[in-house]
């Protein structure tokens, strides 16, 4: 089984550190993104997090979260969209 190149995301995932985040460049194949180091959220890390799911399947790329805050998983039931994150077991 191939290993996902890991994505540790840290820091603050809002609205003023989103963007920088959402201009990196992702590694090619199957991703997991790590948010154990990640601080605080707001929707706008949400949306972040939604864009690379989108990107990732428009390259036939697998993605797994892994560590996500609960407040982060609190936004996703929120807005309805937490079937659509593929949570790490």
């Amino acid at each position: 089984m191939v290993q996902p190149s890991v994505v540790r995301l840290d820091g603050d995932l809002t609205l003023d550190t989103v963007a920088a985040w959402l201009g990196r460049d992702l590694p090619e194949g199957s991703l997991a993104f790590d948010f154990s180091a990640v601080a605080r959220v707001d929707s706008s890390a949400l949306a972040l997090l939604l864009a690379w799911l989108r990107r990732a399947k428009a390259g036939g790329c697998a993605v797994e979260l892994r560590e996500m805050p609960p407040p982060l998983l609190a936004l996703a039931r929120l807005y309805g969209v937490d079937a659509l994150l593929p949570l790490a077991a």
